[in-house]
This record gives C-alpha cells, structure tokens and sequence, in this order.
C-alpha cells in the first residue's frame, strides 16, 4: 500500500535535510547541488529563477542592480516545493513583488542567530540591498523545549543535546523564544540601517495555527510523520492557535519597540486560502500552493511592489 507521503509528495524524496558541517553556522545546504527540485549555488544558497529564465543567487549569479532578500529558515528555503520556481522567493520576484531581485538567503535548521551570523558571514557578496524581510520564528519555538544547560548564551540549535523527557509549560517556552527572537533582531536592525535598507519580521506560518483542523490530506501526512519522528511528543503543547496568537503579540510588541513592520503570516495565510486549499506537506513546510499564498500575502501586506 502507497503511503500518503509516497502518493502526496513524492517529490520530497529529494529533500534529504543532509547538511554540512560549517563552521560559525553549524551547518548548511551543500554548495553546487542540483537535483529534479532544488538547486544550491557554490555556497549552497538556493537559486531564484527570475523572469525568462535568468537565476539570481547570493554566490554566483548575482544582479548587478539592488536586490531584496528573504531570510529565514527551511521554509524560506522552500522544503516541500516542487521547483526553485515555487518558492517564495520566485513567485515574488515573478509574478507579486518584481521591481527587483530577490535572493534566497535560508539555512535549513536555522535558530535566529543562525540566521543573523549568515547574514554577517556573506554580506560581502551582496550588491546593494533595499528590503531585508525576515521569516522565521519556529525553531526557536521548537528549541525551547531544551533545558538551560543546552540553552547556552544565544539559544539551543538543531543537534546540540539529546531530546528531554519533559519540556517547560507553553508559557515559558514562548517567553523564551521571544525574547532569544527579539535579541537577534535587533542585530538585523541595526545592519539594515547600516545598508540603508528596510526590514521587516514575519511570523512563519505553522500548520495548526493557520487552522485548527488539517485537510483530511493534511492530517494522513502528519499522521504519517508522527510514527517516525518526535513532533507530537514534543510539540504538542505549542501547537495551538492560543500559543500561536500568544506567540505574535509578543513579537509584534517586540518589533513595536524596534520600529521594525511586523506581520503574522498565520491569520493572513488563514485569511487568503480557500477552505479546500492544500496548504502543508508538514506542520511547518507549505506545498506550492502555500508558498505562492506566502509571497502574495507578503508583497501586499508589507507593502513590497
């Protein structure tokens, strides 16, 4: 019998999350790949199909003209899309936000200041930047499951400690993360204003805060990577539309402050899609469909056309 994941998607038997040892960032996407979905420049940032046909990357086809990057994580990356051209950053750059390049600037398994050291580990690549738009948020939710001996200064990573047998209470995990969120923004802040460059944060979407109940498709996807991994064990008490809200108004004060645009991608998302929209091949990874609804969302709703 075909399982859902074998019928559903099996274009994510290429998304094999092999990452490679590198040092300050832990770990990143191999440089030169290219296989039926995804192809990586020779650091190993995604390639952005353009219009005609013409790529833009962070290490090799790089615009002589200003850019805009999207920052982010796995989901910035584009796991679950079927092409680099059904990424976020393609249909922004093709079809909702195409006044200029935009490069995809995401780590797979990426915290905040992963993200962050990125940025200041290849900035010397860039040509002038004028949007830095951050997308992220999930894994340091995620990672605040780890005790404060895992924890360190800056945060947990992917990898760093076995898995706990309890976790903190909702509450403290979000405090957690929004504060380790926050902390790490403000160092984007400051190198936006630097390039002279507007920022803006993003709340990535999460499966269960964009609708409490899945689409029957949804729920056997998850179901079936539930039996594998530790998801539901772990996660179960943030995977509420109450944690999710709770989660955005600490962040959306937090950028007040900063004077940073803050969008939560989880009620746009919600707003934008049709009831039978297939909008996750995972609780965090979009299909398509769900990426091309992203980058409509962002280009209107943060003002980027």
């Amino acid at each position: 019998m075909t399982s859902p994941r074998a019928e559903f998607t099996p274009h994510m038997e290429h998304y094999t999350f092999v990452l490679e040892d590198q040092p300050y960032v832990g770990y990143f996407q191999y440089g030169n790949e290219k296989t039926p979905v995804y192809t990586t420049d020779r650091h190993g940032f995604r390639v952005t199909p353009g219009p005609g046909g013409h790529p833009a990357t962070v290490g090799d086809d790089r615009p002589d003209g200003p850019v805009r990057l999207l920052a982010g994580s796995s989901a910035v990356f584009g796991v679950g899309a079927t092409s680099d051209a059904a990424t976020v950053t393609a249909r922004l750059w093709n079809r909702y936000a195409p006044r200029l390049p935009w490069l995809n600037f995401a780590g797979q398994s990426h915290n905040s200041i992963q993200e962050l050291l990125l940025f200041t580990l290849f900035q010397h690549e860039l040509p002038a930047v004028t949007d830095i738009v951050v997308m992220s948020g999930v894994n340091n939710l995620v990672l605040s499951r780890l005790p404060e001996e895992q924890q360190g200064r800056h945060g947990a990573f992917f990898d760093c400690g076995p898995a706990p047998d309890a976790v903190p209470p909702p509450d403290h995990r979000v405090a957690h993360a929004s504060e380790l969120t926050l902390r790490h923004l403000r160092g984007w802040k400051l190198c936006a204003d630097a390039l002279g460059a507007r920022l803006a944060f993003v709340l990535q979407p999460l499966a269960p805060w964009v609708r409490e109940e899945p689409l029957t498709r949804e729920r056997l996807l998850f179901e079936e990577l539930d039996e594998v991994s530790n998801f539901r064990r772990f996660h179960n008490d943030i995977s509420t539309m109450a944690v999710g809200r709770s989660y955005a108004r600490k962040l959306a004060a937090g950028c007040a402050r900063l004077g940073v645009p803050f969008l939560d991608m989880n009620p746009a998302l919600a707003e934008a899609a049709g009831p039978e929209d297939w909008l996750f091949i995972d609780r965090v990874h979009c299909t398509d469909l769900g990426y091309d609804l992203i980058a409509r969302q962002l280009a209107h709703r943060l003002d980027l056309t």
